[in-house]
């Protein structure tokens, strides 16, 4: 079983900052240090975009619109995912949600990025972020 609970989420000036938080809870044959995670988000009127991806081996990928600004991060003595969000903009109001699933392909031959959802087959439910102009 796998289970993810995103939280964190919040309201913040242009400029300021978050820090998502997903507790994750793995309970399969295959260890969590094994799983791909990452961030996605749903903004109104919007289709879903991948954010933050982070790999079992540390490698991460992260949507040119966050470069720079979100650093994605994971304990897993804490069994948890982080996405810390930096300079927020308006543009990154939206809905949160966190994934996970077993890692199989590098994120280098990952293709574009509204494929990025394709890898994965656990969700969580999202926390909304709202970033004031």
């Amino acid at each position: 079983q796998v289970s993810l609970v995103a939280s964190g989420g919040g309201s913040a000036d242009t400029g300021g900052s978050l820090r998502l938080s997903c507790r994750f809870s793995i309970n399969t044959h295959t260890p969590a240090s094994d799983y791909c995670m990452g961030w996605f988000r749903k903004a109104p009127g919007k289709d879903r975009e991948g954010v933050a991806m982070l790999d079992p081996d540390g490698t991460t990928l992260y949507a040119d619109s966050v470069k720079g600004r979100f650093t994605i991060s994971r304990d897993n003595a804490k069994s948890t995912l982080y996405l810390q969000m930096n300079s927020l903009k308006p543009e990154d109001t939206a809905d949160y949600y966190c994934a996970a699933d077993i890692s199989t392909d590098p994120l280098a031959t990952w293709g574009p990025r509204d494929t990025w959802w394709a890898h994965f087959g656990h969700w969580g439910q999202g926390t909304e972020v709202t970033v004031s102009s």
